[in-house]
């Protein structure tokens, strides 16, 4: 960060002599520890090419972090910090920039090692949402819309089909046909959607353990990059750490048979979400609990191959065939998880 732009910023919320260190963390916007004096915070860069609307997404956040200063006072919200000039989203030389104070004692983790962080993550997570019961959901704004719409994913996957790189759609017809395959996860996902006992929720979409704070005790503190924060069904937060909790490698793994269910890591999550969540969640609900698991693994092996197939345009790729790599990763992950499940 240039000189002139952190004068800007050390004026807009009254710092003396800040220092910036950088944050090795995080794949979508640039981050910062600033230290003034005593005090401690958190300096981020948005990313407007990921999320095109900085505004409503700080909108978001305001809204929620006064539900919660109302409702539950003692819940640790990582809300925006405002500015002198009583906003929390100072724009200097066309970049949005957003402080939080920085939570001490606290850490995050990369990948989970253990039942008990997949618990604790899980416990956060549906503690978050649990508290957001009475939220009206309908106030925030789809920070990306349509971003875990699974009809539409699929409708995507079979234009990248008929449309994408004709050598590449040659090249990965036996993971196209396995996808093909599974096209009742869609109907059952569609048929979820329009039942009357689903309830959308205010749902963090995003809930990858590193989305978690710890304190040294391991035990969660509350969640963190909200960004994603929109309103969803609670499939897309438990689909997501089944997809990322209960594998020991992650989706860039080649060697397929690398790829295994940890049993104990499901129970983990399921016990973990449902603590708070239990009594929120309908029976009807309930009965899709893994479902939620099927439904975010099948969307991202989806992804990953229409990415593949139209050449990268999205996700992108660091050696040739990284995202056919993801898209057959996951569909192992999909075929083992669904055995693993009884489906």
């Amino acid at each position: 960060m240039d000189k002139q732009t952190l004068q800007k910023i050390r004026q807009a919320y009254g710092w003396k002599e800040p220092q910036l260190f950088a944050v090795d963390s995080g794949l979508i916007n640039h981050t910062w520890k600033v230290v003034d004096g005593n005090d401690v915070y958190l300096l981020q860069s948005v990313n407007t090419n990921v999320f095109t609307a900085p505004r409503l997404i700080d909108e978001n956040l305001n809204l929620l972090a006064d539900y919660f200063r109302e409702n539950a006072p003692g819940y640790l919200f990582t809300a925006p910090l405002q500015t002198l000039a009583d906003g929390s989203l100072p724009e200097i030389g066309n970049i949005f920039y957003r402080v939080f104070h920085w939570v001490t004692g606290s850490h995050t983790i990369d990948t989970v090692s253990t039942p008990a962080e997949a618990f604790e993550a899980a416990k956060a997570f549906g503690l978050f949402t649990s508290l957001l019961g009475e939220f009206d959901v309908t106030r925030l704004h789809p920070a990306l819309p349509n971003f875990h719409h699974l009809s539409l994913r699929y409708y995507q996957f079979e234009q990248a089909v008929q449309n994408g790189v004709a050598e590449r759609i040659s090249e990965c017809a036996g993971t196209i046909q396995y996808l093909r395959s599974q096209v009742s996860i869609v109907k059952r996902y569609e048929a979820f959607c329009a039942h009357s006992e689903v309830t959308k929720r205010v749902t963090h979409h995003d809930t990858k353990i590193s989305n978690v704070l710890f304190d040294e005790q391991g035990k969660s503190i509350c969640v963190i990059d909200l960004d994603t924060v929109m309103p969803g069904y609670f499939l897309s937060d438990v689909g997501d750490m089944f997809r990322t909790y209960v594998c020991p490698v992650s989706e860039e793994e080649k060697d397929l048979d690398k790829i295994l269910i940890r049993k104990e890591y499901i129970r983990a999550i399921e016990n973990g979400y449902l603590t708070d969540m239990g009594s929120e969640l309908t029976g009807f609900e309930k009965e899709h609990f893994h479902f939620a698991g099927e439904m975010l693994i099948y969307m991202q092996a989806l992804r990953f191959l229409c990415d593949y197939l139209l050449n990268d345009p999205y996700y992108g790729s660091r050696y040739p065939g990284q995202n056919k790599v993801r898209a057959e990763n996951q569909a192992r992950l999909l075929q083992l998880f669904r055995e693993a499940v009884g489906s």
